[in-house]
């Protein structure tokens, strides 16, 4: 799945070329991606608007209309989006395409069909709980280490966990989750309520760390990511252990192991992160 730093780079590459063009008409092959309003409605709300600016809050993409209209974009494990100029070959798995005034499209890509995508009139946030509901991203000014230490000397649950919920902090996924552990060296079944005030700032320091490089290296590509100009990343070539089951710990030479922690794969070292 896309996180912070794919969905930044998304972002990124494709907000200059968006600015300012008009929306002229929608191809929708597959409605059930459009989680609200109704088809007719979605394509009411958006047809004919221009583009004001593209934003993004966590792991959503949101394109800002000239009417105060939202269009939000949820990726989930495979959704891609890309800038096609007119006679450009699309995607494959094209589900969605926007024209635009310029002849060239915003098209929607979901080999799963997974991915979630709304209109929304100015105040209707709250209609996508996991945007209303978001707590603080890495590198903002309200995520302080006093906040996240507040936060962990109440958790009881493991903080591989704990940096999931999107609820405590905005963006971080499993593949970050996992690095910013190894970066602090922190075993994942941890409970918060057991780290020091040291471990936490190391915590904190990887958190920003890790967001902070993965954007550097224009995110993680495994299989589908892409940016918006249909470019790999290649944070996967800077992983500590995400990805690296039985391969040796760059700092120990340890091999590295994965169990499962809240349904989800976790990779670590266990000779640093004991």
């Amino acid at each position: 799945m896309p996180e912070l730093p794919e969905v930044e780079i998304i972002r990124r590459s494709l907000v200059d070329k968006l600015k300012n063009r008009q929306i002229i008409n929608t191809k929708i092959d597959l409605p059930r991606l459009i989680k609200w309003p109704n088809l007719t409605g979605f394509q009411s709300m958006v047809i004919g608007r221009s583009i004001v600016d593209m934003t993004r809050q966590g792991k959503y993409l949101l394109i800002a209309l000239d009417n105060g209209n939202l269009i939000v974009f949820h990726l989930r494990m495979t959704g891609r989006l890309r800038y096609l100029d007119s006679g450009t070959s699309g995607d494959p798995y094209t589900r969605i395409v926007f024209q635009l005034d310029n002849g060239a499209m915003l098209v929607y890509a979901d080999t799963r069909t997974l991915g979630t995508v709304y209109a929304l009139l100015p105040g209707e946030a709250w209609r996508i709980s996991g945007l209303s509901t978001m707590g603080p991203e890495p590198l903002s000014a309200e995520f302080t280490i006093v906040y996240l230490t507040s936060l962990l000397e109440k958790s009881r649950g493991k903080i591989k966990s704990f940096l999931l919920n999107q609820k405590y902090i905005g963006g971080l996924g499993n593949i970050y989750a996992d690095e910013c552990l190894a970066l602090a060296k922190i075993y994942p079944e941890r409970t918060g309520a057991s780290l020091t005030g040291a471990e936490i700032t190391a915590l904190y320091g990887a958190i920003n760390q890790v967001i902070t490089d993965g954007i550097r290296d224009g995110g993680t590509t495994f299989r589908d990511y892409r940016d918006g100009n249909g470019e790999k990343g290649h944070h996967q070539d800077h992983l500590l252990v995400y990805g690296r089951t039985g391969k040796p710990c760059h700092n120990c030479n340890a091999l590295i192991q994965k169990i499962e922690v809240g349904g989800r794969g976790t990779h670590f070292c266990p000779q640093c992160q004991k």
